[in-house]
């Protein structure tokens, strides 16, 4: 009975001794850290590592995450300066730099940063309006960063940065800036329209102005070109009736030719046969009766041949023939004209003649 009591106790001071060297060593993982408290005050801080305690008289607390922690918040409703309410979603990065202030000077440090960054963000929202909101993200995070930084400093918290994830206008403004979004595309699209336009006529208005200048310096050059060949070519009959030096029968058979074509216009009923059309025809008439005279080639020979001589009478009865008709035409055309009634103006000036 004796041994077996001994035993007993024995292997009882054997598992205390096992729990007592357990509870006196302590290892903390790399960027954690645990306080110690010594007959219920603090004591020190473990650090990552092995670390020795008094058992029984240490008392070691959960370990603190020295990491830079992330946490998103749930979306909180605030007030614009312009009466909206908005929902903001707001992420948070801090991290632990003294484990003891975390521990002591706040009872639940992720509770407070929480409520301090819902204060804060509704007093810097609380002072814009809803679009500077929309657009001042930086801004907002700055401020927010600013005043948490400052007031988690004491718990020993540093705040690194302050984003806000998401600000969810009601309905309503949604669908108002859509709607204002849409305008604003559909003035954007019209306006390039209209400069798509504009820049199209005015390049349509300038090649209509080159092609018609173009056009017009062709125009002129050939107007330049042809009256050059036209005075070239009265030039050069000019000169060749001065050099052919013509007689006035010659002339007066053409004057006659070109008698006819001024009747050739089908609105002509009658036209206007000058006086010296008589002694013209008379000329000509005179001309074609008259012996002609020997040319230089045949002037050397006295006896002409038989067969021109007889041509040469024919051409000239047959233009001593036409010349006789020519004359009676305008004869009867005078006096058929002079037998028309003229207006009584002209009778008028006739008579004062």
């Amino acid at each position: 009975m004796e041994i077996s009591a001994l035993l007993i106790a024995g292997l009882v001071l054997a598992l205390l001794a096992i729990m007592t060297v357990l509870r006196a060593v302590r290892i903390v993982p790399q960027a954690r850290a645990r306080n110690v408290e010594r007959l219920g005050r603090y004591n020190r801080t473990l650090q990552p590592g092995l670390n020795f305690v008094i058992p029984y008289i240490d008392r070691v607390y959960p370990a603190i995450d020295l990491r830079e922690q992330v946490v998103s918040f749930q979306p909180q409703p605030v007030i614009t300066e312009d009466n909206l309410v908005v929902e903001i979603d707001t992420v948070l990065y801090f991290q632990v730099t003294d484990p003891r202030a975390a521990a002591y000077e706040i009872a639940s440090y992720l509770q407070a940063v929480e409520q301090l960054t819902v204060t804060t963000l509704r007093n810097v929202v609380g002072s814009m309006d809803l679009e500077k909101t929309l657009t001042s993200r930086d801004t907002i995070n700055s401020q927010l960063r600013g005043v948490l930084d400052e007031a988690t400093g004491k718990w020993g918290i540093r705040v690194n940065r302050v984003e806000i994830k998401a600000i969810d206008p009601p309905k309503t403004i949604k669908d108002a800036m859509e709607k204002q979004m849409r305008a604003e595309r559909d003035k954007r699209a019209a306006i390039l329209s209209a400069e798509g336009q504009r820049q199209s006529q005015i390049l349509t208005a300038e090649g209509d102005k080159q092609a018609a200048v173009l056009r017009a310096e062709g125009n002129r050059t050939a107007e330049i070109l042809k009256a050059e060949a036209q005075a070239r070519a009265i030039d050069q009959v000019f000169q060749a009736v001065h050099r052919n030096d013509p007689d006035p029968k010659l002339l007066a058979y053409q004057y006659l030719q070109t008698l006819p074509q001024l009747a050739q216009g089908q609105g002509n009923t009658f036209f206007v046969i000058p006086s010296e059309v008589t002694s013209a025809l008379s000329g000509i008439s005179k001309a074609f009766t008259e012996a002609l005279p020997s040319s230089p080639a045949t002037r050397g020979t006295t006896a002409p041949d038989s067969l021109a001589d007889q041509a040469a009478d024919q051409a000239a009865d047959d233009a001593a023939r036409a010349a006789k008709a020519a004359a009676e035409a305008v004869a009867d055309a005078a006096e058929a004209d002079s037998a028309r009634p003229l207006p009584s103006t002209l009778t008028n000036h006739r008579q004062q003649a």
